[in-house]
């Protein structure tokens, strides 16, 4: 078992995302993610299922060409997916991405 405190990690920038994983196994891995205001996750293919938990802020999450607009204390999970991200006034989120059997 491993407790960690969200509240308290450091967040690198997203071109740094590798730096803010701080868990991986075999099955998945989690780590924080951190956009300023008016910043963007640019388009990407997830090969793996993805679980967005956001933290602090709200933003516009592209799947597969379908927006939804996501807010604190609400998750959105999909499978594998081309996604995309903005945000007007900044976000923080935990993702996890799930190996797909």
């Amino acid at each position: 078992m491993q407790l960690f405190d969200i509240e308290a990690m450091a967040v690198h920038p997203y071109e740094e995302r590798d730096r803010n994983v701080f868990y991986k196994a075999k099955e998945f891995k989690t780590r924080i993610i951190e956009l300023p205001a008016g910043g963007e996750m640019p388009t990407c293919e997830m090969a793996s299922y993805v679980i967005f938990y956001f933290i602090e802020g709200a933003a516009e999450v592209m799947v597969n060409q379908e927006k939804v607009s996501i807010k604190e204390g609400q998750c959105l999970i999909t499978e594998p997916a081309t996604l995309s991200m903005r945000t007007n006034d900044g976000v923080k989120i935990m993702g996890i991405q799930v190996v797909k059997n």
